[in-house]
């Protein structure tokens, strides 16, 4: 889709489920074929598949995944999905039908942003839409972030980054099939894995840019086995945990950071491409974004007490965090963001160090 303004009427709403067809449709193929390939990598013996020689699915692999969808995608999904439904109720007006509506998967009948709008303050929807997912991500995606920074750079083992990329993969595949089960249902199980997540703001499509959202950090994540076992060459144990953050922890700032003020702060004037009825974001975020994830990178240089050509790195990936959030069609920022940092690192460890 390019970057209209919504749009009413059965025109719309039929192109709109068409649109999420084809990323339905898109997704299902995409995740048989990375099965395919998962599957096989761990049929073959490590010397036919070097990024993935100490890659092994067992019990005590299949439990965490359990427990973890369990907490993350379940318990923690309902905690944040009856918390926008609440401010959907005190903070923006929403009635009871028109609550029910913004959770259900919106492909069994026409879902009206501009009619919402024009009721409602659409600046207060973009607060509770940004609440909710941000809300929900942001708390994991942190402490996460900081407890991994802190086992790496405790670790310092070269074989910990390739080990690390490899023990998401199980998690990338489950998870876009449980994606896909859940994407047309309109059960409580669906609402507590989609309904923080999908925005109020993005229409009928909510779901279809959630779902092109997960295949594509799906992809990012068998990206960076081969991209990580380089980067574990280039860089040495001390500087590991830099490299992971300047990664993922810029990445992780600068895409909420700029959803987070543009949303508070922002006027909405900027005119994306993406997946949604309205794409626009606004130049407070994309400043919010590029700030967040310079702070953090100037951070992670200093405590590691890297050299000061490091600095130079991370402006140059929060510029590039920024300008990529910025210019990604919406519901691909994750891949691209995260993506080109990483690339980012393998150019800098390559060429300078």
């Amino acid at each position: 889709m390019s970057g209209m303004e919504v749009t009413t009427g059965e025109t719309a709403t039929t192109r709109h489920r068409a649109t999420a067809r084809r990323i339905f449709r898109g997704a299902l193929l995409y995740t048989a074929a990375l099965t395919l390939f998962w599957a096989v990598v761990l049929l073959l013996q490590p010397a036919r598949a070097p990024f993935f020689a100490n890659y092994r699915i067992d019990g005590q692999t299949l439990g965490r995944l359990a427990i973890g969808f369990l907490i993350f995608s379940v318990v923690w999904g309902l905690v944040w999905f009856g918390l926008k439904a609440a401010l959907l109720k005190s903070f923006v007006g929403f009635t009871k039908e028109e609550r029910r509506a913004a959770f259900s998967s919106r492909m069994q009948e026409p879902y009206d942003v501009a009619a919402l709008t024009a009721r409602y303050s659409e600046r207060r929807i973009r607060i509770v839409d940004m609440i909710g997912r941000r809300g929900r991500f942001i708390t994991l995606q942190l402490s996460g972030l900081f407890y991994l920074y802190r086992l790496i750079a405790e670790k310092r083992d070269p074989n910990f980054m390739n080990a690390f990329q490899q023990d998401n993969l199980a998690d990338a595949v489950i998870l876009n099939w449980v994606a896909l089960a859940l994407f047309h249902s309109n059960g409580l199980l669906a609402r507590a894995f989609w309904g923080a997540q999908s925005r109020v703001m993005d229409g009928e499509l909510a779901r279809a840019n959630c779902l092109l959202i997960t295949m594509l950090w799906s992809l990012f994540k068998f990206v960076m086995v081969p991209l990580g076992a380089r980067l574990s060459i280039l860089f040495s144990p001390e500087q590991f945990a830099a490299v992971f953050v300047l990664t993922w922890g810029a990445y992780t700032a600068a895409d909420a950071a700029s959803e987070i003020f543009g949303s508070l702060f922002g006027r909405q004037t900027i005119r994306v491409s993406g997946v949604g009825d309205v794409n626009r974001k606004s130049l407070v975020g994309t400043l919010a974004g590029f700030a967040c994830a310079l702070s953090l990178g100037v951070w992670v240089v200093g405590a590691q007490g890297l050299s000061p050509s490091w600095y130079g790195l991370a402006l140059v990936i929060a510029t590039s965090s920024a300008l990529v959030e910025l210019y990604s069609p919406r519901g691909t920022d994750d891949f691209t963001i995260a993506t080109s940092n990483a690339l980012w690192c393998w150019a800098f460890g390559a060429w300078i160090l």
